[in-house]
């Protein structure tokens, strides 16, 4: 069951290589699996899922923990109260919605929802 908060997902850039080289390297080293949805990005389901991003203008610079929400609103206004910074609003992404937040240490995350 998914709740409020937990972390699930991970986007990880891969700006210093190609998205198949990535890819090779993780099968290799770990027997990943990989879904791709597009030509810059490749997800995977390791016990935690995420995904590699290899294009710059749209793709975390560093990695971006992503976290689940049951109310994207509700959950955006909590962070909000809480101190956090929301750098980009709510939008959709292919699988949901999500924002996108700065903790106050300065840590970019994302909150996502169906």
């Amino acid at each position: 069951m998914k709740k409020t908060g937990k972390l699930d997902y991970l986007e990880l850039p891969a700006l210093g290589g190609t998205l198949d080289s990535v890819k090779a390297f993780y099968s290799a080293a770990f027997s990943w699996s990989f879904t791709d949805y597009g030509p810059s990005y490749s997800a995977f389901d390791e016990g935690l899922e995420g995904g590699f991003h290899t294009d710059a203008a749209e793709g975390p610079k560093q990695p971006l923990p992503v976290l689940y929400s049951e109310n994207l609103e509700a959950t955006l206004a909590a962070v909000e109260n809480a101190g956090g910074t929301i750098v980009l609003q709510i939008f959709s992404f292919p699988g949901g919605r999500r924002f996108h937040f700065k903790d106050p240490a300065g840590n970019e995350l994302a909150v996502w929802g169906e």
